[in-house]
């Protein structure tokens, strides 16, 4: 499906035939994401905020039954999974259960769930017999990290995607590095990914959650500001970039599953 269904008063986006939308109209949907982007940044919070529930609208309308919501359940999560559940809560959550994260994070995936009344959660994992050939003692991440989130984020998210015509992430430009750029609507690998986030701030995140008194991760607390498995996530200084503490000593930056 494409994005013709989206309607919003602004240009969001060209129609375009939807069996070739994705590969064949990139620069299309970049183009209509960069206005989207300029809109976005000119608004107040509220307004922001309503824009993002008609994106979020505009995309389960138009990809019914082939849209799913990737959550980390970190450090930031539930603000999207929050407007996305005031949106269309039976939209399919996928958490991908690695088998490295912190405890604090498997109970703060139940605690949202239930408490935002999200529907279909879907706890993926790594392949078993993947895992017991590739990383039998499971120190994987030790000596390739990125061999480890292959084989327990990348391929694993790949399989449970299978089906699905678009997807929703809670990246944000703010973030940095390779998402400084990041448009609301994406194309990658044949589907087209949703960032209803790109343009929010750290103070919208903030302002959001306190608002509607969102449960934060147990871990921010302790100085995590961005929350994935716990043998390459460490807290990190007042005011430094969140993402520092992902990798910490490498030039790693992504997991990869973004570039799916």
């Amino acid at each position: 499906m494409g994005l013709a269904a989206i309607k919003t008063d602004d240009p969001l986006t060209d129609d375009a035939p939807d069996s070739a939308f994705a590969a064949a109209h990139a620069a299309r949907l970049n183009q209509g994401a960069a206005a989207i982007d300029a809109i976005m940044s000119d608004l107040s919070f509220d307004e922001r905020v309503e824009r993002t529930h008609r994106v979020l609208r505009g995309a389960a309308d138009a990809f019914r039954g082939k849209l799913a919501i990737v959550s980390s359940f970190g450090a930031e999560s539930a603000v999207l999974l929050h407007l996305a559940a005031s949106v269309a809560p039976d939209t399919p959550v996928i958490f991908l259960n690695t088998g490295k994260h912190f405890a604090q994070t498997l109970s703060y995936r139940k605690k949202l769930a239930a408490e935002f009344g999200l529907a279909d959660v879907r706890d993926i994992r790594p392949d078993v017999a993947t895992l017991s050939r590739a990383d039998p003692r499971g120190d994987l991440w030790r000596r390739d990290p990125d061999a480890c989130c292959a084989i327990r984020k990348v391929r694993p998210l790949s399989e449970a995607l299978d089906g699905f015509d678009a997807w929703i992430s809670g990246r944000k430009r703010f973030q940095g590095g390779l998402r400084g750029a990041l448009p609301v609507f994406e194309a990658s690998k044949g589907a087209v990914k949703v960032n209803p986030l790109a343009a929010w701030t750290m103070d919208d995140i903030e302002t959001y959650g306190v608002r509607f008194r969102l449960p934060a991760h147990p871990l921010v607390e302790q100085g995590f500001a961005s929350i994935g498995c716990w043998p390459c996530t460490k807290p990190v200084e007042a005011g430094a970039r969140a993402r520092s503490g992902r990798w910490r000593g490498s030039e790693k930056t992504e997991c990869g599953i973004h570039q799916i």
